[in-house]
């Protein structure tokens, strides 16, 4: 799921389902608007996939999607102020400008349990899908 940077619709916007165990939403508000204080209550929770959310701060770089069998899917390029949401199947970058991102995922980390590292087969012309999705 890529939230692209030119997405702006006003109010609060999950954009994923409730029963993700990473939730992501997007927030415009005006000035003025008032979030009450809360607290989040210790709910238990199981978590079965590491879901990652990446933010392009700085640069491009080329995602590249491939499904659960290590097969090549599309390639997608994200920019300054893109937000990308990576859930299952695999996936590999490669950065195309100087690259920053902040990356938000489940912990604790699962060292070598964590993922299967694999060589990517990328055809010789990528199928870049559209270029930029908001859902």
């Amino acid at each position: 799921m890529i939230i692209s940077h030119h997405f702006d619709k006003p109010g609060i916007q999950f954009l994923t389902p409730n029963d993700f165990s990473l939730q992501l939403g997007y927030m415009r508000h005006p000035v003025g608007k008032v979030i009450e204080p809360h607290i989040h209550q210790p709910v238990r929770r199981e978590v079965e996939y590491t879901y990652e959310v990446l933010f392009v701060k700085k640069g491009r770089v080329r995602v590249d999607f491939f499904d659960d069998l290590q097969n090549y899917l599309e390639s997608r390029i994200l920019v300054l102020g893109d937000t990308i949401l990576l859930m299952t199947g695999g996936h590999g970058f490669e950065v195309l400008e100087e690259l920053e991102m902040i990356e938000v995922k489940q912990g604790p980390y699962a060292a070598d349990k964590d993922k299967i590292r694999f060589k990517g087969k990328l055809p010789e012309k990528l199928n870049l899908g559209p270029m930029h999705s908001t859902k």
